[in-house]
């Protein structure tokens, strides 16, 4: 499977490297216990990360004062398992070397609701970087370099993958709504059928 590193031009059409200065988060992070071996966790917002000079400077300029959470996804991944997409730009900071499989959303069918796992393409972030993933760009949890953990900063609008406050329609795109902004589909392999996902993914469960 070909890697192309995040500062190759090919990456623009996903989003773009940030210039920020990340070395405070990036302590933070790794001074937290590891995640248990096998397993991947999510957080959307944690005090640590939001107590930082780099989350205040996210809000006011990056998010052009907008009220946003910063958590992290950290642990051991090796499988794409599903895609998601947000109404808005998602930016992810690479504590650890870690790859990240991307696609477009404009390549989903939604008269079918399904989308093709050959599109992605797969991304290399070194230790360090910040992206912006852009509202269009499908993503899922990173992986991790040479089957080590993996640990990503991520910042959202506020509430972003927070649970429903209503029970989504089942019609149309509504029925990828799998939490506040956050539409979902999976694939057959992930097991995410048991949480209500759409299954929709066609093609290899991609793994690296």
């Amino acid at each position: 499977m070909k890697i192309t590193n995040v500062n190759d031009k090919s990456f623009r059409s996903y989003g773009r490297v940030l210039p920020l200065d990340v070395d405070g988060f990036v302590k933070t992070i790794k001074a937290r216990p590891a995640v248990k071996e096998g397993e991947v966790v999510y957080e959307p917002s944690v005090r640590e990360f939001e107590d930082l000079p780099l989350y205040q400077e996210l809000k006011d300029k990056t998010y052009g004062e907008q009220d946003i959470e910063f958590g992290h996804c950290s642990g051991w991944n090796e499988k794409l398992n599903a895609v998601e997409y947000h109404r808005s730009s998602e930016i992810d900071i690479a504590a650890t070397d870690l790859y990240l499989m991307l696609g477009h959303q404009q390549d989903i069918d939604y008269e079918t609701n399904t989308y093709d796992t050959g599109k992605m393409e797969v991304f290399f972030v070194p230790a360090g970087t910040a992206v912006e993933l852009y509202a269009t760009t499908l993503h899922y949890a990173p992986c991790g370099k040479e089957g080590k953990e993996f640990r990503c900063g991520v910042v959202l609008p506020k509430g972003t993958n927070e649970a429903l406050q209503e029970p989504g329609s089942t019609e149309a795109e509504n029925r990828l709504l799998f939490a506040e902004n956050k539409w979902l589909i999976a694939h057959k392999e992930s097991g995410l059928d048991r949480d209500g996902a759409w299954i929709g993914l066609k093609g290899e469960n991609l793994t690296l």
